[in-house]
Formats: C-alpha cells, structure tokens, sequence
C-alpha cells in the first residue's frame, strides 16, 4: 500500500511551497517527493501514473482528504484502476502515521539547514 500527502512549508524568503510525498507503507521507503508553489490532482495523477508503471498498481492508495487527492479526475482514474482509496481525516496524523512521520522528518530536515 502507497501513502501519499501535501506538507506546506515556507522558504527562508517566507513564501509558501508545497511537497507531494509518497511512500511505501510495508518498507517505509519514499517514492516520491514533488515540490511545487502550487500541487495539483494533475500533478498527483502523472506521480501516481510513474510509479504505478515502475511499480505496479497497489490495490489501496492511503491519503488525507485534501483536494488534490479527492479531486474528480484522480478518483475517476483511480477507479479506471481499480485502485482502492482509503481517507483519513484532515489533522488526523497518526491515522497516516508512516507518511506523518516522514513528513515531519522532512520538515526537521529542511528547516535546520
């Protein structure tokens, strides 16, 4: 099973950015980190398509509720799939734990450098 999420950050400048992460649940590994000003469902669905190639399809797909993921175009495409979605609830991070504790990592990482 695949986790994804979008963690906001802000550059040393103060402007907002955002990251796509993907990881793999069962070896923790990361997958995937897109960052942009701006993530869109467009943008989740060519990473997904990528990994999806290189990797297979997963039969569930665990995020957030935000509306990248929710999107109609990704849900469609998704379903064409046949690829299960699971939704956690929005701040409910230890819902998403692997993917929670990652992001933090990244976060701790980008910040104190």
């Amino acid at each position: 099973m695949e986790s994804f999420d979008v963690m906001v950050a802000r550059t040393a400048g103060g402007k907002a950015f955002r990251t796509l992460t993907i990881i793999d649940e069962y070896t923790r590994e990361c997958l995937a980190i897109l960052a942009r000003r701006r993530i869109t469902s467009q943008n989740v669905i060519e990473q997904l398509f990528y990994l999806f190639i290189f990797r297979g399809i997963p039969e569930y797909i665990r995020s957030d509720n935000g509306p990248e993921f929710t999107a109609k175009t990704v849900r469609r495409w998704l379903n064409d799939l046949e690829v299960n979605t699971l939704f956690i609830e929005r701040a409910s991070p230890w819902k998403n734990g692997y993917i929670g504790l990652f992001n933090g990592k990244l976060r701790d990482d980008l910040t104190h450098r």
